[in-house]
């Protein structure tokens, strides 16, 4: 594995999964690694570089997707040959990825996890049994290619009820997740967009805008949000952002932040905010939210959510709310396309929420998510002024801030090595942020059993060499 001893630079202003991707890259260019050599898997290479997988998947990802690698089931990743390179690039996007050898965690803190014990399954199979039919014959055939109009007139409904987001069903569009609705929205907005996105933020889409760097500019984010003065400076005309529960910080852009992000969208005609909801379902203190794009007078507001957080990763069912001016282009450009969500899984959730199920299992993952927030804030006090926690207001995870002389880095291994996995802040990260603050810790708490929470943060506590405050 000598080829791939590269030397990444944790300070350094570009993140980890850009370093070695340019490198790995330049090292099959100039042929240090040779055509139809066989790379380490992701573990392996993280574990071999001191690095997280998460950075080795985005580099591999972007390798694959440019075709200088290639995946093959079951067998890894192969370098390629150059002169095919123009074949591979047109055929990447159909090319299988490796299987996961993500090792099972004993504790999981990640984000991305819900509380599945709490699915309704009796009540989604019912669904299921009713549209699995010989009455529902059409629904084997080609849909409306923004997604069948039974489920986008359930989202808009919903929308209006819980987000204030004023939309019609036409001016929805639905795609099999966030990382195909997003290219989307890239293409329509044209090449010359140049697009301010959070720092820290959500790692799908630096992934998307670090392919082209003079495309894009990391804006910093702090307790009140977004900074809009510091977007201001910049040369974007987009910002994308998660302003009710910034990921991952947990910062809510404050009333005055939101003010002046319209403020700077108005301002010129072709900027546009792209406002990413993706958990606002769950807001445990205050008065729920409004949504950017509910208080947008101009429609200069790009309304994005999915079901991933409120029903489950796996139904890969995202959606946006196009502007009336874009959702014509849309039309115009994108009519062709065929949706990409499977038919059946719209009708299914269309009727589960037209049903009221849905609504009525959000309020009971709110308590069980709340109840879980609760124990773990109780619990961390005992660690306090060591731990602190920040960002509860909302969402399944939070933000700790550990005052230690241990790195991010060196504590995300403890927890590796007793068999915990959390995630450090500057993994998500795409710039040195400005300030030289503790190192900070993402902690996911929607895939915890809720009577397992409280012995998950004291064997997390412990792995960290944490003790309890006298």
């Amino acid at each position: 594995m000598d080829f791939l001893m590269f030397q990444l630079v944790q300070e350094s202003k570009t993140p980890l999964y850009e370093q070695l991707y340019r490198a790995i890259k330049e090292a099959i260019i100039n042929g240090t690694i040779e055509e139809g050599i066989k790379l380490p898997s992701k573990r392996k290479l993280a574990d071999y570089l001191a690095v997280s997988q998460t950075t080795i998947e985005f580099a591999y990802s972007q390798l694959v997707a440019e075709g200088f690698i290639s995946s093959e089931p079951r067998r890894g990743y192969f370098v390629q040959n150059l002169e095919e390179l123009a074949i591979i690039e047109q055929d990447t996007s159909f090319i299988t990825q490796e299987a996961n050898n993500t090792p099972n965690f004993s504790v999981d803190f990640s984000p991305g996890k819900i509380d599945t014990d709490s699915f309704p399954f009796a009540i989604w199979r019912k669904y299921a049994k009713d549209i699995v039919h010989d009455d529902n014959k059409d629904l084997l055939q080609l849909g409306h290619p923004q997604g069948d109009y039974e489920l986008r007139q359930q989202i808009s409904s919903y929308l209006f009820q819980s987000r204030g987001v004023k939309s019609t069903p036409e001016q929805i569009i639905l795609g099999s997740g966030t990382e195909q609705i997003m290219p989307l929205i890239i293409q329509l907005l044209g090449d010359k967009t140049v697009y301010g996105f959070e720092n820290p933020g959500y790692p799908l889409t630096h992934h998307l805008f670090f392919k082209d760097s003079r495309m894009s500019v990391p804006i910093p984010v702090d307790n009140d949000g977004v900074i809009v003065a510091k977007l201001e400076q910049t040369f974007a005309n987009v910002m994308y952002v998660t302003p009710s529960h910034q990921f991952p910080t947990g910062a809510v852009l404050s009333a005055t932040r939101r003010s002046q992000l319209l403020a700077w969208a108005y301002h010129q005609d072709n900027r546009y905010i792209i406002e990413d909801d993706y958990d606002s379902e769950f807001r445990y203190t205050g008065k729920p939210i409004p949504s950017l794009q509910g208080i947008d007078q101009n429609e200069r507001v790009i309304y994005l959510s999915t079901f991933s957080k409120s029903l489950m990763p796996s139904l890969r069912i995202a959606y946006a709310v196009l502007p009336k001016s874009l959702i014509l282009q849309y039309k115009k450009r994108f009519s062709y396309y065929s949706a990409t969500v499977p038919r059946m899984d719209q009708h299914i959730l269309a009727n589960f929420m037209e049903e009221g199920y849905f609504a009525k299992h959000l309020n009971r993952m709110r308590k069980i998510y709340k109840r879980k927030l609760e124990i773990i804030t109780k619990t961390i006090m005992e660690y306090e002024p060591t731990v602190t926690i920040s960002g509860e207001q909302a969402g399944m995870h939070i933000l700790l801030t550990i005052r230690t002389t241990k790195t991010e880095t060196e504590l995300v291994k403890l927890a590796e090595q007793s068999n915990i996995r959390i995630y450090g802040l500057l993994e998500y990260t795409s710039a040195e942020l400005d300030d030289k603050m503790n190192p900070r810790l993402v902690l996911g708490f929607g895939g915890l059993k809720t009577e397992q929470v409280v012995s998950s943060i004291h064997q997390l506590m412990h792995a960290l060499e944490i003790t309890k405050a006298p």
